[in-house]
């Protein structure tokens, strides 16, 4: 048995969907709500669904779990409950690390790449306490993110029982099929296809960096197909502990995104820069790319997806389609 936290959510949802297809018995746990969120996991073969409150009396029940995937989090940039934050994504977080050691169960959790803030200090998975004392979130999710990731980093450093595997994964700009429950925190794809399949132009930012053209500014976009053929990968590849970034290595702009999804959807490419909101300037990131040294090093080959295909796979698969779902 596999226990997918956050199952009904964007990545974990098609991560259910990629072990369901290869035979896996897996179990949800997730808050579905009154939205559709409920279809996210409508298609999927899974045996059991778990609310979260009811997630300990259900773990104490088993026997035979081979893996948590921890990906259940608040994970709004925006959530300005840090309580909330703290509680869901350091306390259920801890909880379920001290029962992998206690019970010698593999466990595979949710990073991000909100850890490295402004990307002053780099974008380096140093998962040491050293490297990991340099970086500097910008928001209360970056800032529990990289305190459980700091958490770890001590029991490791200190030489103290951990779960018989152990991997955190810093997600870079994730985008694909099942995201639509995100609002606005769905990605660019996502919120920029309606424009284009209405006919309208592109709204992007300008820049207000002398470095960087209006549209120009950069990330590190990754398919969430490749998210998932890493999340399996490390389950056939016990021997591979650690703290990893996933992106695909490459930075693009938000320009060569824009045109990417006109492409996509056989419609012409059309940009319109809006002015930046003041709010967001001062910590506005112009660039991040995820350097995959270590998870190439780890063993992982498989070439990314470049946005060009990508964003046609979800356009023209899923986006224009009116089933939209996995």
């Amino acid at each position: 048995m596999i226990l997918v936290t956050g199952g009904a959510g964007f990545i974990g949802s098609n991560l259910v969907a990629a072990l369901s297809r290869r035979s896996d018995a897996v179990a949800v746990c997730d808050r579905l709500h009154a939205n559709d969120k409920w279809r996210n996991i409508a298609k999927a073969d899974f045996l059991e669904f778990i609310r979260p409150e009811r997630l300990n009396e259900w773990l104490a029940k088993q026997t035979a779990l081979e893996a948590i995937y921890h990906l259940g989090a608040i994970s709004s940039t925006t959530e300005a409950d840090a309580d909330l934050v703290f509680d869901v994504n350091v306390n259920l977080s801890t909880s379920l690390w001290r029962w992998c050691v206690d019970h010698g169960v593999r466990f595979i959790y949710a990073s991000s790449a909100a850890t490295y803030g402004a990307g002053s200090s780099g974008f380096d998975d140093d998962g040491s306490l050293e490297g990991l004392a340099r970086l500097r979130p910008l928001n209360a999710y970056g800032w529990s993110k990289h305190y459980f990731d700091r958490r770890v980093a001590k029991q490791v450093a200190a030489g103290k029982t951990l779960p018989p595997q152990w991997v955190g994964l810093k997600f870079f700009n994730v985008y694909g099929p099942n995201e639509y429950h995100k609002g606005a925190m769905q990605s660019v794809v996502a919120q920029k296809y309606p424009l284009v399949a209405a006919g309208q132009p592109i709204t992007l930012f300008t820049s207000h960096h002398p470095q960087y053209a209006d549209g120009g500014q950069m990330r590190d976009f990754i398919f969430v197909d490749d998210c998932v053929d890493v999340m399996v990968w490390l389950l056939d590849n016990a021997g591979v502990n650690g703290l990893f970034n996933l992106g695909t290595g490459r930075a693009r702009s938000f320009a060569d995104l824009a045109r990417s999804i006109a492409e996509a959807a056989c419609a012409p490419s059309q940009i319109e820069f809006i002015p930046m909101p003041e709010s967001i300037r001062p910590n506005y990131q112009y660039f991040t790319e995820a350097p995959m040294d270590r998870l190439r090093a780890a063993g992982y080959v498989k070439p990314f997806t470049a946005i060009e295909e990508g964003v046609r796979q979800y356009v023209q698969g899923y986006l224009s389609e009116q089933d939209r779902y996995r």
